[in-house]
């Protein structure tokens, strides 16, 4: 009787080990600047619920910085949107596509200017609890660039001074160094960070997935796609197409799907831009009138969770 019972238990235990864990599903968000885009319609349509800011680490300082994210964030606030607030270089540091590097704009603040203003915006907007210490750290319009150490002193700082409140470890581009630079990152900071924030353009827009498997290949935790999307056009690389760009947003999220770490994706960005324009990545016109690619992001997010 024993032996009889022993074959049917094991075939079952087989068989539930055998069984895969359930996808988890990728929360969607958009990455804008402009606060107009929460009067939008099509925008309100899409019943998002995050958003991601890029905001100077100094913008106090000047009144039309301020006034800029003061707008935002209560435009942003009065939608109910979960702001994944994002610190970046002073205003000018980045000149003509190039790293201004005797500019005082990319001079990289202290920790303890830092704190100052990570604690002056948290006074001002308490609500928010979702930050990343620094913008794409690896990149060479950030003062970070070449200095892992000191992208891992500001997610030290920031989480030192904003208790409660989830801080991504490190934001980066998907370039060639970005093996390297997370994993000196890491010994920074003693493999404490958990959640990763990546620019996959470059998968996303060439159909491929490299970028993202190196940052899975050397780090632990979540990986949220802070800025990625269908590129309309980027110089000579990518022609203007918008047709391009929606074939593109939809293996955006195919990728996504692949992959179970991946638990946010932030659409950069919703408005477009003029046709003169370097870079145009939106899922609109300038104008606010639909393009290929809004149509293929309301397809693909249907079932997703906000």
């Amino acid at each position: 009787m024993r032996f009889r019972l022993i074959l049917p238990i094991a075939a079952l235990v087989a068989a539930l080990v055998a069984v895969p864990a359930a996808q988890a599903k990728v929360r969607v968000g958009l990455s804008e600047q402009n606060p107009e885009m929460f009067a939008e319609s099509n925008w309100q349509k899409l019943k998002l619920k995050k958003v991601r800011y890029i905001l100077p680490w100094d913008y106090a300082k000047s009144p039309g910085n301020h006034a800029e994210v003061r707008d935002f964030m209560n435009a942003a606030r009065a939608k109910r949107q979960d702001i994944l607030v994002t610190y970046s270089a002073s205003r000018g540091c980045f000149v003509n596509n190039r790293y201004a590097k005797r500019r005082a704009a990319c001079k990289a603040p202290s920790a303890k200017a830092y704190k100052a203003a990570v604690r002056a915006f948290r006074k001002e907007f308490p609500y928010t609890k979702t930050f990343t210490p620094w913008n794409e750290v690896n990149h060479i319009s950030q003062p970070t660039y070449k200095k892992p150490k000191l992208a891992a002193r500001y997610y030290k700082a920031l989480k030192s001074v904003c208790k409660g409140c989830t801080v991504m470890a490190a934001d980066v581009l998907d370039s060639s160094d970005v093996k390297s630079y997370l994993r000196k990152f890491q010994r920074a900071t003693k493999s404490k960070g958990r959640i990763w924030g990546l620019h996959n353009y470059k998968d996303v827009n060439r159909r491929q997935s490299k970028g993202l498997r190196n940052v899975l290949s050397v780090t632990r935790g979540q990986v949220w796609l802070t800025e990625t999307g269908g590129i309309v056009k980027f110089g000579k690389d990518f022609p203007r197409s918008t047709k391009r760009a929606a074939r593109r947003t939809k293996y955006m999220f195919s990728l996504a799907k692949r992959y179970k770490r991946v638990a946010r994706l932030y659409n950069y960005r919703w408005y477009g831009e003029p046709r003169s324009a370097r870079f145009d990545a939106g899922l609109v016109n300038a104008n606010g009138s639909t393009r290929p690619g809004l149509k293929q992001f309301r397809k693909s997010i249907k079932k997703l969770p906000r």
